[in-house]
């Protein structure tokens, strides 16, 4: 009986789990469409800054990593020079993200933190952002639909060299 009783509890269960999960929609029935992609640059694109961007980087002697994000702050691509650290690729993502969340280069933000007390408080909240120079903005137009993040130059300014090169590569194609 005991037996008898753990598979009926076990089926309840079960049964609960698979109406709690809704029966599928009647065919025919509307259905949600899923969102539309955000904007970016292709892929094409992005892996063409990314790559003018460590090239500019190898020019200059420096090992870096490069992040391309799209308007919704996923990453469309991550190019890392040989011999980089983690906090380079962890540091182009993050300034990234710093500058399409507040819709600026990075560097004119690590700026304003030094005199913006509320600024510099909502970066700091977030560890995913970061205010140091190596990021850019990816327009269309006024349109903000991406950045580029570059880290692990010796001198932030050098990053963010690195990330106008790429743009400047991909920006008239950019749509």
């Amino acid at each position: 009986m005991k037996n008898f009783s753990t598979s009926v509890l076990w089926f309840l269960g079960c049964a609960g789990v698979a109406l709690a999960q809704g029966a599928p929609a009647p065919a025919g029935a509307p259905q949600n469409p899923p969102p539309p992609p955000a904007r970016g640059p292709g892929l094409d694109l992005a892996l063409e800054a990314a790559q003018t961007a460590l090239e500019a980087a190898r020019v200059g002697e420096q090992k870096v990593a490069v992040s391309i994000i799209d308007s919704a702050g996923v990453l469309k691509a991550v190019l890392v020079s040989d011999g980089t650290g983690p906090r380079a690729v962890q540091n182009s993502n993050f300034k990234a993200q710093a500058a399409l969340a507040f819709k600026e280069p990075s560097g004119q933000l690590a700026e304003e933190v030094k005199t913006n007390k509320e600024l510099a408080d909502k970066i700091a909240a977030n560890p995913n952002y970061l205010a140091r120079a190596g990021a850019v903005l990816i327009k269309v137009n006024d349109e903000v639909i991406g950045a580029i993040g570059v880290g692990g130059a010796r001198g932030s300014d050098k990053d963010e060299a690195y990330a106008k090169a790429g743009l400047e590569k991909i920006q008239a194609r950019v749509k």
